[in-house]
């Protein structure tokens, strides 16, 4: 008898799919498994201690995510950043960053700006707590509230794309202060949460610009840096 989207196989199959993609997910993010590292379906599964099945359907939700990329002969790999093209993402961002915000300003609800500040909250404590995958993950629900205000579904939906692509450059952001995030950023939202709040368009306009431009310069300035290191001969 075929298994039923109720029947424990099935139920417990899903656990193993959330198991294993929750545990890639948070190792590519914090980059404990490099752009580029092999993954072996095989290892993966005996790892978790399940069929290969599973472990291919939780591939499939991560490459959906743009974090593995299945190469021709049917193997995958962590899927690699595209830093020669860097400043198309840069030019993506800062404009749905600007969008959204102006959209939020005219269009916002009481309850959304509720939702807005309850996300605010939970980044603000992650950013207390210097936990890195819980800014990232917190960082990406205060826009996408932001986005969700705007009430423009095609904005959203390609916002909450360029967030997902960009959470591993967000990881290399927040590595650049040592996770030690200044208390500035968090300052950034509650001044965007009082703009939108106060209706002003241009105002968020110019928040959601210096937001994106301030994250650029630190990116930028972290990859510049000299990693040499200074070897006596």
């Amino acid at each position: 008898m075929p298994d039923t989207p109720d029947s424990p196989s099935e139920r417990k199959r899903g656990s193993g799919v959330r198991l294993v993609y929750d545990a890639l997910r948070d190792e590519i993010l914090e980059l404990v498994l490099p752009p580029g590292t092999p993954i072996d379906e095989v290892a993966l599964a005996e790892r978790f201690g399940m069929s290969r099945t599973p472990v291919r359907e939780a591939l499939l939700r991560l490459a959906g995510e743009g974090l593995v990329e299945t190469l021709p002969n049917r193997s995958a790999i962590v899927a690699n950043i595209d830093f020669l093209n860097l400043h198309h993402f840069f030019d993506a961002m800062t404009l749905m960053y600007r969008v959204t915000t102006r959209l939020a300003a005219l269009n916002r609800s009481d309850a959304d700006l509720a939702t807005i500040r309850a996300c605010q909250a939970q980044f603000a404590a992650a950013v207390e707590a210097q936990d890195a995958l819980a800014m990232i993950a917190t960082n990406r629900a205060f826009h996408a509230a932001i986005a969700d205000a705007g009430g423009n579904p095609y904005y959203i939906a390609f916002f909450l794309r360029v967030l997902d692509e960009g959470r591993r450059l967000l990881r290399l952001y927040y590595q650049s202060y040592n996770d030690r995030l200044p208390q500035s950023i968090v300052g950034e939202h509650e001044d965007i949460i009082a703009a939108i709040e106060a209706g002003d368009v241009e105002l968020c306009d110019r928040l959601g610009r210096a937001h994106a431009d301030q994250i650029i310069r630190q990116i930028q300035s972290f990859f510049a840096r000299d990693r040499r290191e200074d070897v006596p001969l």
